[in-house]
């Protein structure tokens, strides 16, 4: 069981999504792909531009933030399980979805990038032994395990899903 103390609190919103299924970090990160994949993959191409709201971002915008998110979330951890003990900064969503040219990339590789990034995070965290789990590292002002970043990665993305089944489809 994974303790509040791990994670800081603005992330007890995700935590909530995965960490009382029973279900490991690499269980919950294949589970919770492969929910993503089978919402996302059977809609036509267009569907990546959709946005439910003028100023919200659209389908490709959110599946890349997902994308970013994890990627830098895995160098975290990655620091962590290495007891590296460099402070580690936060970083801006918003600037980073400005900046991320989602919108000009095909809908359907967005989805493979998803994929394959998850799969490298599997890989990841299977590599990891169970005192890893338990390192702590900072970032963005908070202390955070390696295991609750391995947890994180499946409720953002499950957190997300479930804005895009209650507002875009």
């Amino acid at each position: 069981m994974i303790s509040k103390e791990e994670y800081a609190p603005y992330f007890e919103q995700y935590m909530q999504l995965v960490c009382n299924n029973n279900l490991s970090i690499v269980e919950n990160l294949i589970a919770s792909q492969k929910e993503f994949d089978g919402v996302l993959r059977n809609k036509n191409k267009d569907f990546g531009d959709y946005t439910y709201k003028a100023g919200k971002w659209t389908i490709k915008e959110l599946i890349q933030h997902i994308i970013d998110t994890e990627r830098i979330f895995c160098y975290r951890a990655l620091c962590f399980a290495r007891n590296d003990k460099t402070v580690l900064p936060g970083f801006d969503q918003d600037l980073f979805v400005a900046n991320d040219n989602a919108n000009k990339r095909d809908y359907l590789v967005l989805l493979d990038e998803m994929a394959t990034l998850r799969q490298s995070s599997i890989q990841l965290f299977k590599s990891f032994s169970d005192d890893v789990f338990l390192r702590v590292g900072v970032a963005s002002n908070n202390k955070i395990s390696v295991r609750a970043l391995g947890y994180l990665f499946s409720g953002h993305q499950k957190h997300h899903l479930n804005i895009i089944k209650e507002r875009y489809l």
